[in-house]
């Protein structure tokens, strides 16, 4: 299998301002590679360039093996779009929007009429092909961008957090269907700001942070690399978080303060919360660590407007 995408030193500037700093990535033909980072970490951007909505300022760039640069309209009839932002055309019913968006590929009606036949009933959405798109819940809605994307059988889904703002419910029912695109081999790229989906869906994550790459890999091994196995969370008083750093002295654990907790990051905390217990700290929750704490760790926890 090669790459859908692989990108060497890719810029990206508005002005004088960076959005997209040099990074290097590939998206492996048939995985599903997930961007996460906060706001402005530049997600969105590097998504653009690769759909071949804003040109890059400068490095390497190939998607499905040609240069956006040079041939963007070849590679738009390979690709599905799913943006984070509603684009349906509200003036038409369910199915027409699919029909409608069919033609842009030149597709045959009755090929066409066929495809969306099928796409509603794998995201379940059959009963409602002639409702106004008004009509339709938010779930329904990303559902429906999703089905519009796979019109024209794209080689490779581009998703910009695609089941931003919905219930949990509605967020199973679309990872369902990507697994499923996944395991018929649609290559798979998401931006997300859901942990949880990232660690659900993606088989490898890139976690991004002032246009910056930090790190790539699968989700749990960029746990075992930057966290560890397990984590301890305490509550201290203003007592506790004086001695607490000599309290763990010899214990192999990562610690951190913030303004609510302690944060012990350890391959094994068996032996630590018998310790801690034992010198009269209370409030110890022990859990496995998580993609959140990679993300945390390595983006920070101040607020980024």
């Amino acid at each position: 299998m090669g790459n859908a995408v692989s990108a060497r030193g890719l810029l990206k500037k508005f002005g004088d301002a960076v959005a997209v700093d040099g990074i290097d990535f590939d998206v492996r033909e048939g995985e599903c590679f997930g961007i996460i980072g906060p706001n402005g970490a530049g997600k969105t951007t590097t998504m653009k360039m690769i759909y071949c909505a804003t040109p890059r300022t400068s490095g390497e760039l190939s998607v499905l093996g040609r240069d956006p640069g040079d041939c963007p309209e070849e590679i738009k009839k390979d690709l599905g779009v799913i943006p984070q932002e509603n684009t349906l055309d509200t003036d038409f019913d369910v199915i027409t929007n699919l029909l409608i968006h069919a033609r842009y590929f030149g597709i045959p009606r009755d090929r066409a009429r066929a495809c969306a036949g099928e796409l509603l009933e794998f995201i379940q959405l059959s009963e409602r092909e002639k409702s106004p798109v008004d009509d339709l819940s938010s779930g329904m809605r990303r559902r429906l961008l999703i089905a519009r994307g796979l019109m024209n059988d794209p080689r490779l889904l581009i998703l910009d957090e695609p089941t931003v703002g919905l219930d949990p419910q509605a967020r199973h029912l679309i990872w369902d269907k990507l697994r499923m695109l996944r395991k018929a081999s649609v290559t798979l790229l998401l931006t997300t700001h859901y942990m949880e989906e990232a660690a659900e869906l993606c088989d490898r994550v890139a976690v991004m942070d002032r246009g910056r790459i930090l790190a790539i890999g699968p989700p749990g091994e960029l746990i075992r690399t930057h966290i560890g196995e397990e984590v301890l969370e305490l509550v201290l008083s203003s007592e506790d978080q004086e001695r607490i750093p000599g309290d763990v002295q010899h214990h192999p654990a990562r610690m951190e303060i913030t303004s609510q907790k302690c944060l012990l990051y350890c391959e094994d905390c068996r032996s630590l919360v018998t310790h801690l217990t034992e010198r009269g700290y209370r409030n110890i929750h022990r859990r496995p660590a998580t993609l959140e704490d990679v993300f945390l760790t390595l983006t920070g926890r101040d607020l980024v407007e």
